[in-house]
């Protein structure tokens, strides 16, 4: 692959103020208020612990939750588990770039790591402006004269165009972190020139989002294959006229699936021999498992997997992979009578001797719940860079650190 922009490989950081981006968005437990899950903290490590290593006066800056929701909270408790994980302590400051910030910053010694606070505090981060306009607001000049570097690791946020991910890279030398470097080495693999056959796997519930890959990998030939599942199949099939029964079209109709029907026709028109729809499905009659033919339908009860036929077909094809790429699971895993369709599937995606990328929380969270998870090549905890990405739309962050190293720096080591 050729190189789009600079890496911690290409930067002398000792004795350096390094501003570094990440995303530390995390699920809170909203009866206690705690980060009930940090796997988006601990994905940082890596970066933030050569950084520190080589010397670098860390400054962290990150965001959690959007203003109104109960999950916008302030980064203390974040920084507490950073240091827990580092197992080394970790400085915290409740500003972002006012005075108390920039002392803190000033104070830095070599090797320190600094968490600032929750950057969406500031209007800044969000406003609605150029990245080079961004670029000329108080917060990132505030920042930038006090720093010589800034790293951008934030690839689950690298598809918003905010300031701390955008701004920063017209005024100061910059390199993407480690996992921000790693995850898109990754996804070109999938998504460039991926070895063939190669699979994508689509379920869950958001047809905006899989329909968006199913268009672009099948018009650009990435895939030789699309197997759908969960409740987006559910909308093809209806495309594709089937009578799935007023409860569960009630349900494709309450998530905004009927407004992509002619789009989905269109692509069954042009791709439907590349594209594998479920022969039978399984529905909740009163708890209990029941599965029925495209052939028995309508159905009356909520569809919530795939049946057994399907599952046989698609762990077929999976297993004759050379890449896979799964996103969305089959069925309402959380539900033991009706985890049958995604453990099987995941099975197979672990079985075959395919590299594997695994994206999407619900799905790691199946993958994990079944003893898979180190048995897939790649996964990823981003969400929507990851369909962004796959999609082939550019996404901001990544723009602005290769528009970086297309101007190059007097500061590569």
């Amino acid at each position: 692959m050729a190189k789009r922009f600079y890496t911690l490989d290409d930067f002398d950081f000792e004795g350096k103020t390094v501003l570094v981006r990440v995303d530390f968005n995390s699920p809170v437990d909203l009866s206690t208020g705690e980060v009930s899950d940090d796997s988006r903290i601990r994905v940082h490590i890596p970066t933030l612990r050569e950084l520190s290593g080589k010397g670098a006066r860390v400054v962290v800056l990150a965001h959690q939750g959007r203003r109104g929701d109960p999950e916008f909270v302030s980064l203390k408790q974040h920084a507490r588990i950073l240091a827990e994980l580092l197992g080394r302590p970790v400085g915290f400051v409740d500003d972002v770039y006012g005075e108390r910030a920039r002392r803190a910053i000033r104070n830095l010694k070599n090797g320190d790591i600094l968490v600032l606070e929750n950057v969406r505090f500031v209007p800044e981060e969000k406003a609605k402006l150029p990245p080079e306009k961004l670029a000329e607001t108080g917060f990132v000049r505030s920042l930038a004269e006090l720093a010589d570097y800034y790293v951008n690791d934030a690839f689950s946020a690298a598809h918003r165009a905010d300031a701390s991910l955008v701004a920063f890279t017209h005024v100061l030398p910059a390199a993407a972190g480690r996992i921000m470097e790693r995850e898109v080495r990754t996804l070109d693999k999938v998504s460039k020139n991926p070895e063939k056959p190669c699979v994508y796997s689509l379920g869950g519930l958001k047809i905006e989002d899989t329909f968006a890959i199913i268009r672009h990998v099948l018009r650009e030939g990435v895939a030789n294959r699309v197997l759908i599942s969960g409740l987006i199949a559910n909308a093809y099939l209806l495309v594709k006229g089937y009578n799935l029964g007023s409860v569960n079209r009630s349900l494709i109709e309450k998530k905004g699936c009927l407004s992509y029907f002619s789009a989905t026709r269109e692509v069954l028109n042009e791709f439907g021999e590349k594209i594998e729809l479920p022969v039978d499905l399984a529905y909740d009659n009163g708890g209990k498992r029941e599965e029925i033919t495209l052939g028995e339908l309508p159905v009356e009860k909520p569809i919530k997997d795939i049946g057994t036929k399907t599952i046989e077909r698609y762990s077929q094809i999976l297993r004759g992979a050379k890449t896979i790429v799964l996103n969305g699971p089959p069925g309402v895993f959380e539900e033991e009578s009706f985890a049958v369709g995604t453990r099987k599937l995941f099975e197979a995606v672990a079985e075959s001797e395919a590299f594997s990328l695994v994206g999407g929380a619900h799905t790691i969270a199946a993958l994990r719940r079944f003893g898979l998870e180190k048995r897939v090549s790649y996964s990823t905890v981003a969400g929507g860079a990851f369909i962004t990405y796959l999609s082939g739309e550019k996404l901001p962050a990544i723009e602005a650190l290769e528009k970086s190293y297309e101007k190059g720096s007097k500061h590569v080591s």
